[in-house]
């Protein structure tokens, strides 16, 4: 597989499960205070939980599907994809140093963080060093 299908084919892949959970997050976050421990105690939490697990993962998600689907806006998706999720999972990473707890959640999303970032930084290299003089 050429390097710009596999770039769609990832974005494709990381829109669909970043647009679909922000949505449910969105209109479900509740579902957060099992899942994570993340619970909206006051009318202002729950709009912060629906804010940031909801439109910005939902926002997230739409810019890798456009990203999949439009060739013009594929770097920058690798370039969000290399920014945000290695950000995500650092500070994650951070929080369970800072407070010691590591959950079922923490691991799957640290997985596919870290493993996301690295073929991102990939797939960014690989179109990089293409378009080089």
């Amino acid at each position: 597989m050429d390097s710009s299908k596999a770039t769609n084919l990832f974005l494709l892949i990381l829109g669909v499960i970043f647009l679909p959970y922000g949505v449910y997050c969105f209109f479900a976050p509740g579902f957060l205070a099992e899942a994570a421990g993340v619970a909206g105690t006051t009318p202002t939490g729950l709009t912060e939980i629906r804010a940031m697990y909801g439109g910005l993962q939902s926002g997230f998600g739409l810019l890798l599907l456009a990203a999949a689907r439009d060739p013009r806006l594929s770097l920058a998706g690798l370039a969000a994809i290399a920014f945000v999720l290695p950000g995500l999972a650092s500070a994650r990473l951070l929080g369970v140093v800072f407070e010691g707890g590591l959950s079922g959640y923490t691991i799957g999303a640290l997985i596919l963080e870290i493993s996301s970032s690295a073929i991102s930084l990939t797939l960014l290299r690989a179109r990089l060093s293409s378009t080089r003089l």
